[in-house]
């Protein structure tokens, strides 16, 4: 069953800086890209690096530790249509920031 969860307020975000956000037991990285909020998990598949602070241009994050780069609306790594990390759905009332998980 999936819980909408507030994360954080949304004049805590900037445009293409991430921020660390706990949602039950789950560490996600939250996004503010074009105006909209975007939530994808904060973990990399490939070493564990935190996304949350990785490298934000053009809608993607590179991963700080070994570049690893994914789309932050979609989840979707960059190079390799066969890597997908989790993205969760986010709602913003007011200045609250909602994800679901």
């Amino acid at each position: 069953m999936a819980d909408k969860v507030k994360v954080a307020k949304a004049s805590d975000l900037q445009e293409g800086v991430g921020l660390a956000v706990q949602a039950g037991s789950q560490t996600l990285a939250l996004f503010k890209c074009d105006g909209q909020v975007y939530a994808i998990t904060n973990v990399c598949p490939h070493r564990g690096g935190p996304l949350a602070e990785g490298f934000f241009d053009q809608g993607r994050v590179a991963c700080p530790w070994h570049g690893w780069s994914f789309d932050v609306k979609t989840g979707k790594h960059a190079m390799n249509p066969g890597i997908q990390i989790p993205s969760y759905p986010v709602t913003v009332e007011g200045d609250d920031v909602y994800v679901t998980v």
